[in-house]
């Protein structure tokens, strides 16, 4: 079938990207779904900083690739092997799909799935094919979503079914924002009700963590960013306290539990500084390959503290995601306010512009108005 989606054509255009254009809305071909596959027609999607990473060049991946990963749609086809699903459900999109029978699947979401995680290296679907053609070439998958796009085909293991009284656009920020950032809290750093939760970077994952912390009643949550706008926006959401880094260094501001959202050397420096006697850091961001940074052993071993790595936030989808449904419907989790706009497909790349600047926490398309 014939689909229009966002395609990267090269890495590491200049910016602004709004005039360099790295995405082009084209018309491809889309087979339709193996025995494994379902064929879903988005309905939104959000634009993440990974997304970005791979616009950039900080997360290499094989071009052209049509981008996206955060997203919900509808089921309109269901492939001959695929139960659990029907036609006509909303259903959410993971971008790593778990093969649940692995060594690392049976890590109850500590470990990539890595079958799902070969095949999004590889800008492949679980199958090991492509479904994505443009005039007799072969276009890659993102993560096994490809979701800047009006329809795409993706493993049912990575889509998980949601009610329909969850809106598209909150629907599709459960896949990626609130899967991370609040898997964070709750998968990897645990906190009790006797700790206080720092987490350091307000982007979309670090808001998700945010609010996902405050709906755990911990004794407080600190929010930490460099820009001021976002430590505003912070302390509307509930924020008990809020620090720019370098106030965090110079007051010697700790917490128990720290989560690094920003994906950047210097976020993770102030992240691990920031660790009270005891504490534990769970690292979210993905900074770039090469990035490096020096830690004192030391401060480890004497101070009992512990840092651990959380991909995707440690989730499992399929029993996460209707959770984090279940809480947004009992008002509990205010997931529309990681939203900062709803924008035009048409406007893709000046939408990586404006996450690139650091002025949106959350911009999604809905393709049923195009933001209309």
């Amino acid at each position: 079938m014939k689909i229009r989606g966002a395609v990267l054509e090269e890495m590491g255009r200049e910016r602004p990207y709004e005039r360099s254009e790295p995405l082009a809305i084209v018309e491809l071909d889309l087979t339709g779904p193996g025995a494994t596959e379902l064929l879903v027609r988005m309905d939104a999607a959000g634009v993440c900083h990974s997304d970005l990473s791979v616009v950039e060049g900080n997360r290499p991946r094989p071009v052209p690739m049509l981008l996206g990963h955060e997203a919900c749609g509808t089921v309109v086809e269901i492939g001959s092997d695929v139960t659990g699903f029907s036609i006509g459900d909303q259903v959410v999109m993971s971008f790593l799909p778990r093969c649940g029978e692995c060594k690392a699947c049976q890590t109850d979401g500590k470990l990539p799935c890595s079958v799902g995680s070969k095949a999004n290296n590889d800008g492949v679907m679980m199958s090991g094919e492509i479904a994505l053609e443009r005039n007799g070439e072969k276009v890659y998958h993102h993560l096994g979503v490809s979701a800047f796009a009006t329809h795409a085909v993706v493993d049912y293991r990575s889509a998980v079914v949601v009610d329909r009284e969850v809106p598209p656009e909150i629907a599709a920020v459960l896949g990626c924002a609130v899967l991370t950032g609040g898997g964070a809290v709750l998968n990897a750093a645990k906190p009790s009700p006797e700790d206080t939760v720092m987490v350091v970077g307000l982007g979309g994952v670090g808001m998700a963590a945010l609010i996902t912390a405050l709906a755990q009643d911990v004794q407080e949550v600190i929010a930490v960013d460099a820009l001021q706008s976002k430590l505003e926006r912070a302390k509307e959401l509930g924020a008990h306290r809020v620090y720019t880094p370098q106030e965090v260094a110079e007051q010697g501001i700790t917490a128990d539990r720290v989560i690094e959202a920003a994906g950047h050397v210097k976020a993770f420096e102030t992240a691990y500084n920031a660790m009270g006697f005891g504490g534990m850091l769970v690292t979210v961001g993905l900074p770039p390959a090469h990035a490096k940074s020096e830690i004192a052993p030391l401060n480890l071993t004497a101070a009992a503290r512990t840092v651990v790595g959380s991909y995707l936030g440690s989730a499992v989808p399929s029993r996460d995601i209707p959770e984090y449904a279940k809480l947004y419907l009992e008002g509990k989790l205010p997931v529309a306010e990681l939203i900062s706009s709803i924008i035009r497909f048409e406007d893709i790349n000046m939408a990586m512009d404006e996450l690139a600047d650091g002025n949106a926490v959350r911009q999604v398309i809905l393709f049923d108005s195009e933001g209309e």
